[in-house]
């Protein structure tokens, strides 16, 4: 018996170890996963090369971008463990070093808190007269609260669905223009410090393939609508220290061509419009003075 209490003993401290150096999940009265899984899945997404037609990369780059998934107990708030996050952060900007009672700065997260994924739809009889239906039913609202949870939260700081969409479009074009014009600069100030990263690389990609490119917008956009909204936090003792992600649909209509050295089109035709699906993440802090939202990740589907 005191051999199984001792193995029973050093399991649990090895378990709350564990946990302590890992991310945590609090904030919502509600989980649909009775498990903790403490090991993060990292997966990475292909992006090819294409015209106008990859949801997930702008128009003129390929190659792959990884986004970073919590296998956690999915609940409406994820908090971060300071100590271990702040090894994975690069210096921040002047404006996000001032963050109360941490000891570090996160300018950003540095991943995407569970991407978006259509869910499959499935037959009426099936939801409201089988075991798996009712069980998806319960996941769909649970998604579908967080979303509201976060929003509800967002419009404290004074949100405003109209102005963001504005803003956000704004955004889109400005990346996009940025992105044609290998403007590495000024696209630095639209995204966070990981995804400008991939920006950079996707640029120096387009370059070894086009001299350059051209790129036009045709507004207004078709449609646009949020697809998700998801909190993200960084002090477990305040609540007011969080990071939001919304995920936006866009869907418009884009003119795209490619030159050699020579001026020569490659690629494209800025003649005619292309109609493109693109599925974007914007990040905002609500506790760094000044915040404004950045891009932090794309999706592809």
């Amino acid at each position: 018996m005191a051999f199984l209490r001792r193995l029973l003993t050093n399991h649990a401290l090895n378990r709350t170890v564990g946990v302590s150096e890992s991310a945590y999940l609090l904030g919502s009265s509600r989980s649909y996963s009775s498990g903790v899984s403490i090991v993060p899945e990292i997966y990475s997404q292909n992006i090819s090369s294409c015209l106008c037609k990859d949801h997930g990369a702008l128009p003129w780059t390929r190659g792959s971008t990884m986004t970073l998934r919590s296998s956690l107990a999915p609940k409406s708030l994820l908090y971060l463990n300071e100590k271990r996050f702040a090894t994975a952060q690069p210096k921040a900007p002047a404006q996000a070093r001032q963050m109360g009672a941490l000891k570090v700065s996160i300018s950003s997260p540095g991943f995407i808190y569970e991407p978006y994924a259509p869910r499959e739809a499935i037959p009426f009889w099936r939801r409201w007269f089988t075991r798996d239906g009712w069980r998806r039913t319960k996941d769909d609202i649970i998604l579908e609260l967080k979303s509201a949870y976060a929003i509800a939260k967002l419009r404290k700081s004074g949100y405003s669905k109209q102005k963001f969409y504005t803003e956000a479009v704004d955004l889109y074009k400005e990346i996009n223009t940025l992105m044609a014009n290998g403007d590495k600069t000024s696209l630095r100030k639209a995204v966070t410090e990981k995804m400008y990263s991939a920006l950079k690389n996707e640029i120096k990609q387009r370059e070894s393939m086009w001299s350059s490119v051209n790129w036009e917008l045709i507004e207004p956009i078709i449609k646009m609508r949020t697809l998700r909204a998801r909190l993200i936090g960084v002090d477990r003792n305040d609540l007011n220290k969080v990071f939001v992600q919304l995920t936006l649909e866009f869907l418009a209509k884009q003119k795209f061509e490619a030159y050699d050295s020579k001026g020569v089109t490659v690629a494209g035709d800025k003649t005619k419009e292309v109609l493109v699906r693109d599925i974007w993440v914007f990040e905002k802090s609500l506790f760094h003075p000044g915040a404004y939202w950045r891009l932090c990740g794309r999706i592809k589907i």
